[in-house]
């Protein structure tokens, strides 16, 4: 079966955001993915994926010659039917059309869709998950169920072990916990005060903070703060453990970063931090359970599609201004959802 591609070769949580659709591909035939290091780890066990097609677009794809190497080894592999450019920039279409895919389906705002033989619009009004997911459907098909645009990762038993042996050694593994993500690859996305949340929440709850190794910085204020015995440090962990270790926790204090989706992903009921973005550009929390947190009064915001490295006015208010109270409130109200009338 010669089965489709999809080309995902964007941010970490979009490549989450994507699972839905390859979800959605694989009730059909086969579905192979092309993506980044990164993107691939957190693809590992899809059931929904044949092959994963590991993609270095700053090494492997650096020249000429490295890009044609590259679509040699994804003819070499079989012929495609179809090509999804679920990121949609003019060397994913390029190599959709070099593969010889003979439908190359895309958003008809990409910059490649000069390649798509297929453009699909590109509704902002819809969350990015959903807008992928449509890549895989006729005009005429029902609206999704949450269901089908939730995303989905799948821990191995390696490392859901991983999870139990740190909830051990951090003080048990029935003890209740939230979770706390400080970090973000862009600066003004980081809301400063998770130190003070922390000290509130460790009244009731352990905590556990959640990053990677560039966030041990950040993490470490967080950490520097809490009793002994009160910590769950899961900085540095691989990305499905980390998963695991947030789908275990009772909820997650996030910035609109990368845990938000994994968090989504695993059910965990989610507060997430806005500050120059917004969940209205379709990359919130879509977990069951979630809230989002933001200063709604500033007209400066959003400001950036993704974060600027520093406020472009300087006064950073749209995080700054948001208290450790407020987000504790909110974050009371996702743990304690009201209970149906």
């Amino acid at each position: 079966m010669s089965g489709s591609l999809v080309i995902q070769t964007s941010f970490l949580g979009d490549v989450i955001l994507t699972t839905p659709l390859i979800a959605e591909l694989a009730k059909h035939g086969p579905v192979d993915v092309l993506v980044t290091p990164g993107g691939a780890a957190a693809l590992a066990n899809n059931p929904h994926i044949r092959t994963v097609i590991p993609y270095d677009k700053r090494g492997t794809y650096g020249s000429a010659l490295g890009l044609w190497q590259t679509i040699k080894e994804i003819r070499s592999r079989r012929p495609y039917e179809a090509a999804y450019l679920a990121q949609g920039s003019f060397r994913s279409g390029l190599i959709a059309m070099m593969t010889g895919a003979k439908e190359r389906i895309g958003f008809a705002s990409s910059t490649g869709r000069v390649s798509y033989t297929k453009q699909i619009p590109y509704r902002p009004e819809r969350h990015h998950a959903e807008r992928l997911w449509w890549l895989a459907m006729s005009d005429c098909a029902d609206p999704p169920s949450r269901d089908q645009i939730r995303p989905r990762l799948y821990p191995s038993d390696e490392e859901r072990r991983r999870v139990d042996m740190l909830l051990r050694q951090s003080g048990g593994n029935d003890e209740p916990f939230v979770a706390l993500a400080p970090g973000s690859a862009w600066g003004t996305k980081r809301w400063p005060y998770y130190p003070s949340l922390a000290k509130r929440l460790a009244e009731d709850f352990r905590i556990a903070v959640i990053g990677s190794e560039a966030d041990s910085a950040i993490a470490a204020q967080i950490i520097d703060v809490l009793p002994p015995g009160c910590v769950i440090n899961g900085v540095g962990l691989p990305l499905l453990a980390s998963a695991e270790l947030i789908g275990r926790a009772q909820a997650i204090v996030t910035n609109d970063s990368a845990p938000q989706h994994l968090a989504s992903a695993m059910g965990t009921p989610t507060l997430t931090i806005f500050g120059p973005t917004v969940p209205a550009f379709g990359f919130g929390p879509i977990a069951e359970r979630h809230a989002v947190a933001g200063h709604e009064s500033l007209s400066c915001r959003p400001c950036h599609r993704h974060g600027p490295r520093s406020c472009p006015l300087g006064h950073w208010r749209c995080m700054r201004e948001l208290t450790p109270e407020y987000i504790s409130t909110l974050l009371t109200e996702v743990l304690n959802p009201p209970v149906p009338v």
